[in-house]
């Protein structure tokens, strides 16, 4: 597990652009669980990781889509936000284990719902501290 403090935008971004490295490192699909509070910065790390996966369009926050897609020419990228949800059957209509034509990224912000029912390779808890946000980091596979 690494842990660091994020003071701005720039050191959000760093870590984003580390995240899709340890992507590129893996030839399978990969999932990231986001843990914290609200305007932790759930949604500014995944915009950081999607464009340094080669995504140069907006990213909406899903809050209330509660799944957006991002395709790359090597990605499907499936962002949740399982904040309004109550129950895990909910969260199956978002169909995140879809099969894919490439490889496949699910970030999932909130997923306390399902975090017993899934593997993710990484799980990233933000925190506000001060005038920025400390992060943990932690390899689940």
């Amino acid at each position: 597990m690494s842990s660091r403090y994020l003071d701005d935008e720039a050191s959000t971004s760093q870590l984003g652009y580390e995240i899709a490295e340890e992507i590129q490192k893996d030839n399978n699909d990969f999932e990231i669980h986001l843990y914290g509070e609200l305007g932790t910065g759930k949604t500014f790390l995944t915009k950081a990781v999607l464009k340094a996966l080669g995504y140069h369009e907006i990213v909406k926050s899903p809050t209330y889509t509660l799944c957006e897609e991002y395709e790359t020419s090597k990605f499907l990228c499936l962002h949740a936000d399982l904040y309004r949800l109550e129950n895990t059957y909910e969260v199956d209509v978002l169909d995140l284990d879809r099969v894919a034509d490439r490889r496949k990224i699910i970030i999932i912000e909130w997923p306390n719902l399902v975090a017993s029912r899934r593997d993710p390779n990484l799980e990233i808890h933000l925190k506000h501290q001060g005038s920025g946000r400390s992060v943990k980091v932690e390899q689940k596979k």
